[in-house]
Parts: structure tokens; sequence; C-alpha cells
């Protein structure tokens, strides 16, 4: 019960940071992407369905305060969630090559499936444009901020594995 309230929390804190504070350091417009280092983060820590469920939340949350259409923003996160979660079993905590790795191809699917599902599919062929403008640079950023974040979202991890097994 604990470790699902603090995901909760960890999801809506990250929100904020993410349409708050880092859109006002934002750079050229481009900002990190917290929400995909907390989706692929809890999915190979703590597995498929909990990927899946933080996925869809995050995803959720974007849908209702930024989205077009409701669902969009959920289903690619939640299926970054699930992907992330197949990693569960590879996963040792003391290996950051691994989270550095998953996060930047989930960054790197996520805005290749924003540009080919917002963009390509409206007769915008600038790939070269998004890609050099948009993608490498929220890339970039979101592995800097993966570098510092990530430890974080860890301590809390073992912390509770920790009173898990007390309790046990």
């Amino acid at each position: 019960m604990k470790r699902n309230i603090s995901i909760i929390i960890a999801m809506l804190l990250c929100f904020l940071l993410q349409t708050t504070f880092f859109k006002s350091f934002s750079l050229g417009g481009i900002g990190p992407n917290i929400l995909i280092i907390l989706t692929s983060s809890l999915g190979f820590m703590r597995g498929r369905k909990v990927g899946t469920l933080v996925g869809f939340t995050c995803g959720f949350l974007m849908d209702i305060f930024f989205g077009e259409v409701l669902g969009f923003y959920a289903l690619i996160y939640m299926y970054i969630g699930f992907l992330n979660g197949m990693f569960k079993k590879i996963f040792f905590p003391e290996d950051i090559k691994l989270p550095l790795i998953l996060i930047s191809l989930s960054d790197f699917a996520y805005s290749l499936t924003i540009y080919l599902l917002q963009f390509l599919l409206r007769s915008r062929f600038e790939f070269g444009y998004y890609f050099s403008n948009i993608i490498i640079p929220e890339l970039v950023y979101t592995i800097v901020i993966t570098i510092v974040l990530y430890p974080l979202i860890l301590i809390i991890h073992k912390a509770f594995n920790q009173m898990d097994k007390r309790s046990a």
C-alpha cells in the first residue's frame, strides 16, 4: 500500500516537474521527458504490470492536460512501460548502463512515434529537421536528467524492497 501511494506521488511530482519546472529551463523549447524516465525505471524495476499501469497513468495525465485525443499519450506510455517491464529479469540495481540504454531507447521510440503519428500522417516530411532539432536535443537532455534522477528512484526502490523484506 505504501509503495502504491509513493508511486502515485512520484507520478504526480514528475508530471509537475516536467510541465512546470523543466519548462522554464527548456533549451530552445526542448525539455527532458521526466515521465519517460519514471515509466521506464519502474517498468524494469517492478515488471510489466507496474510499468504498464504507470505508463498508462502518466500518459493519461498528459492526455488530460495537453492531448488533442484522449488516450493517445496513454497508449504510447503504456507500451513503453510494458516493453521496459520485459527487462526486469536482467535488471541489476548496481549497473546504470541498462537503465540509460532503456530510457534512451524509450525516449527515442516515444519521439519517433510522435513524429510518425502527428506529423508524417499530416504530410509533414521534415524528418531531418525534426530529428536534429527535437529528437536528439530531447534525448540528450533526458539522458542528463536521468543521470541525476535515476539514483533517487533507485534509492526509493531499494528502501521499499528493504521494508518488504522486513515485513516478510
